[in-house]
């Protein structure tokens, strides 16, 4: 079992920059890819990014690509995502996932419980 807790959502103004952060508990010797969903009022849960085990493999939604960037620190068992120029569009609940033996591009089964987002005009 993996636990994981998602923190570092609030308001934003449009252009400004926020970073989440999930901490991650339980199994966590396992090597997991990691990845961060976002889910909008009446829309489906969408990939956002992704880091493999080893962080040297990653990837991006076409609509964050350039503005977002994903990162890990093992050591702390904690996965981020810096988001800058942020975008009314981004508003959303954002969810950590794990994907055992994934490179980061998957669903897995392992969800945090979300923290929002609100990018304000």
């Amino acid at each position: 079992q993996v636990q994981l807790v998602e923190s570092g959502g609030g308001l934003v103004q449009a252009g400004g920059s926020l970073r989440l952060s999930c901490a991650a508990s339980g199994r966590t010797a396992s090597r997991y890819g990691m990845g961060w969903f976002r889910q909008a009022p009446g829309k489906e849960r969408e990939f956002v990014a992704g880091i493999s085990w080893s962080g040297g493999t990653t990837f991006y939604a076409d609509s964050v690509k350039g503005r977002f960037t994903i990162s890990r620190d093992n050591a702390k068992n904690t996965v981020y995502l810096q988001m800058n120029s942020l975008k009314t569009e981004d508003t959303a609940v954002y969810y950590c996932n794990a994907a055992l033996n994934g490179l980061g591009n998957t669903r897995g089964k392992y969800w945090g419980q979300g923290t929002q987002v609100t990018v304000s005009s």
